[in-house]
């Protein structure tokens, strides 16, 4: 049999095996996938979150530290930094994030054009995956609504460094509990190439991406 034949055969193997399982017990053949990548950390910690540094870092996302009681003063650092004035917030952030001397606008279901009139938003997540640089917002408290994520040209997002998870796996288990709320994956400021790899940044998000983690 040629390579061609073998591999035609393993693809219409497969198709029929899914069309099988499809008239069977789908718990049953989803608990029956084989799962041989890796599922648990390997890593430290510190390690972690160094590599989940350096891949934010290598998306051109901005990345800062500081502890729990001094977040209000590091936001308004990179805010001034950023030179950002009006920022949008979910309803619920905690007041304790919030520095004086910004216009901080309350998420009251904004429209798109008004969101789009604000300097950026802030919000917190759920958990990192640090192999792929990945944050996670599940959209509950001090989260926001996902709009709030892809409309303004700027965003500054608070992770806490022990919700840090190393592997996707790990993430995607944590994540089952809230698979009724959206969910956004954001991977660094959002960018795009065409065939020329011509890369345009802000085409289907934040342009520009701080992240600050604390304790």
């Amino acid at each position: 049999m040629s390579e061609v034949q073998s591999a035609r055969a393993e693809i219409l193997s497969r198709i029929r095996s899914t069309m099988n399982a499809s008239r069977g017990n789908a718990a049953e053949t989803w608990q029956a996938i084989p799962r041989n990548y890796r599922q648990s950390s390997t890593l430290t910690s510190s390690e972690k979150l160094a590599l989940l540094e350096d891949r934010l870092q290598d998306y051109g996302a901005g990345v800062h530290h500081t502890e729990s009681s001094q977040l209000a003063s590091a936001i308004a650092t990179i805010l001034h930094q950023r030179n950002k004035k009006r920022i949008l917030v979910p309803r619920d952030i905690s007041p304790a994030w919030l520095p004086a001397g910004f216009t901080f606008v309350p998420d009251e279901n904004a429209s798109y054009e008004a969101m789009d009139a604000c300097d950026g938003v802030l919000t917190g997540c759920l958990l990192a995956i640090a192999s792929t640089g990945t944050l996670a917002l599940c959209h509950e408290q001090s989260q926001g609504r996902r709009a709030l994520t892809l409309i303004p040209d700027y965003h500054l997002c608070v992770v806490k460094s022990s919700a840090v998870v190393e592997t996707v796996p790990e993430a995607i288990h944590l994540l089952e509990s809230r698979k009724r709320h959206p969910i956004t994956l954001i991977s660094g400021p959002s960018a795009t190439a065409d065939i020329e790899m011509t890369r345009i940044q802000g085409v289907h998000g934040p342009r520009v991406l701080d992240v600050v983690f604390i304790p």
